[in-house]
Order: structure tokens, then C-alpha cells, then sequence
């Protein structure tokens, strides 16, 4: 049996968060992964408050997205709010359209940029990586894949593989996982709903009721580095259901 996260992003439109954790515990898990408008601007009484949220539903949260401008700027405060929590792997989750490189160059110098923002977690002995969108895996005008990039930049980055996200980049997931087996850290679980469905949750599916292939990636991914497995949904409408029905097709798999 996997132990399988849950990624509070899913349930960003449902408040308070404190019900939110007692349906998730509720509903079997054991962790979830956090993002940082839940933590990022808390006081240590609040991010107290929250550490015992999670503790009296029978939650950990092992691993965390934070901004990459706070793990730039204020790396201190990451590491406090990281030990507070229990997080064991930080995750920087995004960059902006406007801030993406056009180059080659550039994607590798943003590789540089993520591997000197992780020194500070790597050397407290947390794991740093990086979690993918659709975006890098769009090739370049010379023909190379800005996800090839950020890794020749970054040489010390883990990755949490995102794979709905790079099926929607157009790219082979099995490949890519067998490109960075060694690199692969932490996996985000998501399905895609056929062609045409479920438009209501912006093509998303819970895990299990779409076309995503996922016994053959986890037959993959038990070669991995592989520790957490993280169910997400970028917009369900009802994320109970998502979250009851990801996790029994999870540890079916």
C-alpha cells in the first residue's frame, strides 16, 4: 500500500481549511502537501495552529510547494516554517508566463537559479526540487525541451513529476521518467478526463475515471527515487469525491 498524499490545492475553494482536514483524514489519508498562500504570510501562532489542525485529523505534511520569491528572499522563514510543519522536501511550483525564458540559455540559467535557491534547503538536509507544468516540455525554436534545461542548470534538483502536466505538454511520461529515474522524488497523481469532459472541472478527472494510464506508470515509477505520491485536482467540484475516490484508485494500482 503506497502512502498517498493529499494536495490542499484541491481544496482551495472549499474553506475553512479546518474542515477541510478533518474530510481528508476522514476520508483515509494520512498526509497531504501544502502550497504557500496556506502558510507563506502566518505568524508562528498560526502556523501553530495549523500544525495542530493537521496533528488532531492524523495528518503530516512531508513535502511542500513554496514561491520561488520567499525561498529566494527569505530562506530563514521557509526553514522555520518547514520544521514547524514537518516538511522533509520543499517543491518551488511554478513560474509566471511572463517570467519564462524564450532560450535555451535562459532555461538553463533558471536551472542555475533554482539550483543556488536549494542550498539552503539541501543543506539542511531537506530535498529541493522542482514541480512541472505543461510549459517545459513545449520545445524550444532550436529543438530543445526547456525541462532538459532547467536539469544541465541545475544539477542538484529533485523533481516532483506532475505527469497529467506532461501529457498535456504533449511529451511521453514513461520516457521521461526512465530519462530521470534518479531525479524523481515526489509524483503529483492526477487523470484526465476524455476529450470533451468534465469542462466544468477544466478537463480534470479524479484518479481512475480518465485516460490516464496510471498501473503501467506506477510499473514505472517502482524505479524511481520515488516516496510521495500526491493526489491532486486542479478544480473538482466537489473534492471529497475527489479525494474518496483518487485514494481507492491509488492503492489499487
Amino acid at each position: 500500500m503506497k502512502d498517498v498524499s493529499f494536495q490542499l490545492y484541491s481544496a482551495r475553494n472549499f474553506p475553512p481549511f479546518a474542515d477541510v482536514l478533518k474530510a481528508i483524514g476522514e476520508a483515509g489519508y494520512s498526509q497531504v502537501e501544502g502550497y504557500g498562500a496556506l502558510y507563506a504570510a502566518l505568524s508562528d501562532a498560526e502556523i501553530a495552529s495549523f500544525k495542530h489542525g493537521l496533528d488532531e485529523n492524523g495528518l503530516a505534511m512531508p513535502t511542500a510547494h513554496f514561491g520561488l520569491d520567499m525561498l529566494e528572499s527569505d530562506p530563514a522563514r521557509v526553514l522555520e516554517i518547514a520544521k514547524a510543519l514537518g516538511i522533509r522536501a520543499i517543491y518551488c511550483p511554478y513560474l509566471l508566463p511572463e517570467h519564462r525564458p524564450t532560450n535555451a540559455a535562459g532555461w538553463r540559467a533558471f536551472g542555475e537559479r533554482l539550483q543556488a535557491a536549494g542550498k539552503p534547503y539541501r543543506d539542511a538536509g531537506l530535498i529541493f526540487g522542482w514541480h512541472n507544468h505543461d510549459f517545459e516540455f513545449f520545445a524550444l525554436p532550436d529543438g530543445s525541451i526547456p525541462q532538459d534545461l532547467i536539469f544541465e542548470g541545475g544539477p542538484d534538483l529533485s523533481w516532483e513529476a506532475d505527469i497529467a502536466w506532461i501529457i498535456r505538454g504533449g511529451a511521453d511520461p514513461i520516457a521521461w521518467i526512465k530519462k530521470y529515474a534518479n531525479r524523481i522524488t515526489a509524483v503529483h497523481v492526477k487523470d484526465i478526463a476524455p476529450t470533451g469532459e468534465k469542462k466544468d472541472e477544466d478537463g480534470w478527472a479524479d484518479v481512475g475515471e480518465g485516460t490516464v494510464d496510471w498501473k503501467g506508470l506506477f510499473q514505472a515509477l517502482s524505479g524511481t527515487k520515488a516516496r510521495y505520491f500526491i493526489a491532486e485536482h486542479d478544480n473538482p467540484s466537489d473534492f471529497q469525491r475527489f479525494a474518496k475516490r483518487s485514494l481507492a484508485s491509488i492503492q489499487s494500482y
